[in-house]
């Protein structure tokens, strides 16, 4: 099998008020093509650092990660909370980042569109947040 992931003597710690908290020591592992990984642990232990730094959103304190095989690998995984503006709607929250970048062509905003009604949130394209479920709130993301 092939390896497609590699982590070496991974760590990441967090300074708040003076207090140095490790959230992630020493961790060593590999991933090779065709696993199922499961990151298991009680809560504060670490399993959402060590996905945000190996989707690049967090940089770790010490250790090392690759991704080995060929083709690029990207990582994608939800958040624990969904991230929504409160005071737009789920369309515009959809397209923020096409304004953000300045793609929010009729082309790319037709494509937005489609994928809301892809995943059943079409009709609630003129809602807010706060006027959907958690699980749908998490699929406009």
């Amino acid at each position: 099998m092939n390896k497609l992931l590699e982590i070496k003597h991974l760590t990441k710690n967090y300074i708040t008020n003076a207090l140095e908290i490790n959230a992630i020591k020493d961790l060593t592992f590999d991933v090779y093509e065709g696993e199922i990984v499961s990151i298991v642990g009680t809560s504060g232990c670490g399993k959402s650092s060590l996905l945000s730094i190996l989707a690049g959103i967090d940089k770790q304190s010490s250790g090392e990660f690759s991704f080995l095989k060929d083709k690029d690998i990207s990582i994608g995984y939800m958040l624990q909370s969904d991230s929504l503006f409160p005071w737009l709607t789920i369309y515009e929250n959809a397209i923020l980042g096409l304004k953000i970048k300045k793609e929010d062509t009729l082309e790319n905003k037709d494509y937005v569109k489609n994928l809301l009604d892809t995943y059943n949130l079409g009709e609630f394209k003129d809602k807010y947040p706060n006027e959907l479920s958690g699980g749908m709130r998490q699929r406009v993301v």
